[in-house]
């Protein structure tokens, strides 16, 4: 399957095939150098598959987890593209999850002021959300995603055979993002969690997911307006990840967040399913320490934030939401 992102100048294909890695150099233009942004969570055959057909191959590996994603290793990979010497002719590929994604994309975006960025990834979570949007970024201050730029992929390749080497957690943790987008905007996918088995009903899960990204994206690329409600959960979910990583997973943070930021009956049902995925729904954590992130965020307003909220399943509002109110919200959690 191939779904399209429209973009002008910037569209892109995401190929879906189970199998696609094993002829990724008809999917993409390796006839090049080609640096390979991998973690040692990654079963190293994904990264040996394309640096295989590649011309040249570099291979930078990160260690698992969202603390990678730092100055160190974006310094790290571009060091290693100008011992590569690499041209503005070469490309960058992230095989992997969302921590390879954004820091291999960001280097991209700033190396040479840009060169060609692939996305090959390997989880749920990236696979149904982080993969596709062209948002690149390392984290800053224990600030998540505090410093990076737009850069959309050439393209994306989605192999969902990956995912049989990924602990059932890390599923469920992807899931949550899925989740994100029925509760907004997609009440058939969300009654999906509801009444089937999602572990059967991965592949589909994954095409309606990317469906109402694409559908958020073509319409405003760079968060002017109507791209927030992709943050549902993330106002407070990143803050509690900048608290609480790596004990809690980044999607697992989300998971709480959404509860914060819907009505009791749409956090009800949302409870239901968390306890099919075996998501918490509540955390130990430090509210001050939590708000001091959150008055950091990128979305904050010159009081507050611009939330997103869900009291009906399919359909969101967006309001602006004080710190004091916040702080409260996170209360319950």
């Amino acid at each position: 399957m191939i779904l399209h992102v429209n973009l002008g100048e910037r569209s892109y294909d995401i190929v879906i095939e189970r199998g696609a890695l094993g002829k990724i150099d008809a999917l993409l233009d390796l006839q090049r150098k080609v640096m390979i942004v991998t973690d040692t969570g990654v079963p190293s055959q994904y990264a040996d598959a394309v640096a295989a057909k590649s011309k040249k191959a570099f291979t930078y590996v990160l260690e698992q987890g969202e603390a990678s994603k730092n100055f160190d290793n974006l310094q790290g990979i571009l060091s290693a593209m100008i011992d590569g010497g690499f041209g503005r002719g070469d490309c960058v590929c992230a095989v992997g999850g969302g921590v390879c994604g954004d820091i291999a994309g960001f280097a991209s975006a700033i190396y040479m002021r840009g060169v060609d960025f692939y996305n090959i990834p390997t989880t749920v979570l990236s696979q149904v959300d982080s993969s596709v949007g062209g948002k690149t970024a390392v984290d800053f201050r224990s600030i998540k995603n505090s410093v990076g730029a737009f850069k959309q992929p050439k393209k994306v390749v989605i192999d969902p055979e990956t995912l049989k080497t990924l602990p059932k957690r890390q599923i469920n943790n992807g899931l949550c993002e899925a989740l994100k987008m029925a509760a907004t905007s997609d009440a058939g996918l969300f009654s999906l969690f509801e009444t089937t088995d999602v572990y059967e009903n991965i592949d589909i899960i994954t095409e309606k997911s990317l469906a109402v990204k694409i559908n958020v994206i073509e319409r405003d690329e760079c968060e002017a307006g109507l791209r927030r409600v992709l943050n549902f959960g993330h106002t407070l979910g990143h803050g509690i990840e900048s608290v609480c990583s790596p004990e809690l997973y980044h999607g697992e943070c989300v998971a709480l967040g959404m509860l914060a930021m819907c009505s009791d009956g749409v956090r009800q049902r949302l409870i239901k399913i968390y306890g099919r995925l075996g998501i918490k729904e509540k955390a130990d954590f430090d509210r001050d320490a939590v708000m001091y992130a959150i008055e950091r965020d990128k979305k904050k307003t010159s009081d507050g934030v611009h939330a997103v909220v869900v009291n009906k399943v399919g359909s969101f509002e967006m309001v602006d939401m004080s710190f004091a109110e916040l702080k409260e919200r996170l209360g319950a959690l």
